[in-house]
């Protein structure tokens, strides 16, 4: 596939797209003529009193937790929601692609063995790491790359550095920062991956943002979503791209078919959306879809999780079943130094491993049935009354690692949302991990949604 070249802004025919499957909202217009667009459809939008429908049991509120809600109503009812969405997050598809071409166009993955390496005012010096195109010929040049903090920490990780003392050094003593790396670097053997971004494709100098073993198998994010969204494509099911967000650790991409709706009201019926303040009362719908989710710095194998969405907020979590993922390890990639281009071959299993594993994906996580059974278990604890939020609180965060700073922000989210009960809580860290500018935190609170709501529940 052509790609497009430095600094194009590349069309929908760059990037594979073609303009009749994916509309300018980035929807995946994938629906076959004739066919029904997901089993779903021919379930989830009943007319008005039909009972074909399906929704989750309803829950059960003990008489001290009707009480409390009562209790509570009319503070929560002259609360207005003034929380707000992160502005630099849920980025389109169109944009995303963008982003990824262009880091493509500038990536360097480099082989180094330590006598390669070497660490001077503070950044990470690889000797005949760039290729320069002179009238004598390619000359081989020194690659210069500052190191980010992932970078920083993967050197740690490898050398036996507390990343600590490494953060400090960088910011307090870059020549004893030098001494340390070069030193440690003198004492081993293995060979490395170190993936770089030039500043520009023709450029020697640039980032370091990952460190890693040299049988790291590099599954880049651009190469994953096509993948994922050829995957798509071949199983006919309409699916949207909800939203995406790109870090220097992850891709997320979220999908969500729009025809697959379960029905919820014991679920939404006190909470309201703090951000635009619609009740789950007038909108109790739950739609279901999956999370693609990918590292191409080290944090995490290629994921699909399945994924609900609430949609009288837009906030969504993961299920904790069913995941389907790619770990990020093969064999040794070359015991050669120097710039490295991934086979063909093996590159071409993996992408078609992760294709067929989205059609799985959608088979399974894209079912009436699983979407409704995964409902009905939220709300077996989603009734319990929360009474002392500041207390579960402090209790969650001990169990889930939610700083302080956290527990706040979640406990405004819960006060806005005025749902006083243990799915409240899930629903808060929900719309708290939307709001959030850091995308990362976004991922955990997605991740850790339903537990907050079990451990709410207990601590009840």
């Amino acid at each position: 596939m052509a790609r497009p070249g430095p600094g194009a802004r590349p069309g929908r025919e760059h990037l594979g797209l073609r303009p009749e499957i994916f509309s300018s909202r980035d929807a995946l217009a994938l629906r076959p003529a004739g066919r029904p667009m997901c089993r779903a459809s021919q379930h989830a939008l009943a007319p008005s009193g039909s009972h074909r429908l399906r929704t989750g049991r309803a829950r059960t509120r003990q008489p001290h937790a009707r009480r409390a809600a009562r209790s509570s109503r009319g503070m929560f009812s002259m609360a207005q929601p003034t929380l707000t969405i992160a502005p630099n997050r849920h980025i389109s598809l169109e944009s995303m692609m963008r982003t990824l071409s262009a880091q493509k166009a500038r990536a360097d993955d480099i082989i180094a063995s330590p006598a390669k390496l070497r660490s001077v005012d503070g950044k990470l010096v690889i000797a005949g790491a760039v290729p320069q195109l002179r009238s004598d010929g390619v000359t081989l040049t020194d690659g210069i790359y500052a190191l980010n903090d992932i970078a920083l920490g993967g050197i740690g990780d490898k050398l036996k550095i507390p990343v600590a003392y490494l953060r400090r050094m960088a910011r307090e003593n870059v020549p004893l920062l030098d001494y340390n790396i070069n030193g440690w670097l003198e004492n081993d053997d293995r060979r490395f991956l170190v993936r770089c971004l030039r500043e520009d494709p023709a450029s020697s100098t640039g980032v370091a943002r990952a460190f890693l073993s040299d049988r790291y198998l590099r599954i880049d994010n651009l190469d994953v979503l096509l993948s994922v969204l050829d995957g798509i494509r071949e199983t006919g099911v309409h699916v949207e791209v909800a939203s995406g967000d790109l870090t220097d650790r992850r891709m997320y991409v979220r999908f969500i078919c729009p025809q697959l709706q379960v029905l919820a009201p014991q679920l939404l019926r006190d909470y309201r959306s703090p951000f635009d303040g619609r009740r789950g009362s007038d909108l109790p719908i739950i739609c279901a879809g999956f999370r693609l989710t990918n590292s191409e710095t080290g944090f995490g194998r290629y994921r699909l999780d399945p994924f609900v969405r609430m949609e009288v907020c837009l906030n969504g979590m993961t299920i904790d079943r069913g995941v389907l993922s790619r770990v990020h390890l093969g064999s040794r990639i070359t015991d050669d130094d120097g710039i490295i281009e991934p086979s063909a071959a093996t590159i071409a299993a993996e992408l078609e491993v992760i294709k067929q594993q989205t059609k799985d994906a959608v088979k399974a996580y894209l079912d009436i049935d699983f979407v409704t059974r995964a409902v009905r278990e939220l709300e077996k604890a989603a009734g319990v009354s929360v009474t002392r939020p500041e207390e579960t609180l402090k209790v969650l965060g001990q169990k889930l690692k939610y700083s302080e700073d956290q527990q706040r922000d979640i406990l405004a989210h819960f006060i806005s949302g005025a749902d006083l009960s243990a799915g409240g809580i899930m629903q808060a860290v929900t719309s708290y991990g939307r709001s959030v500018d850091d995308a990362d935190v976004g991922y955990q609170m997605e991740n850790t949604a339903i537990q907050a709501m079990r451990l709410a529940a207990a601590a009840a």
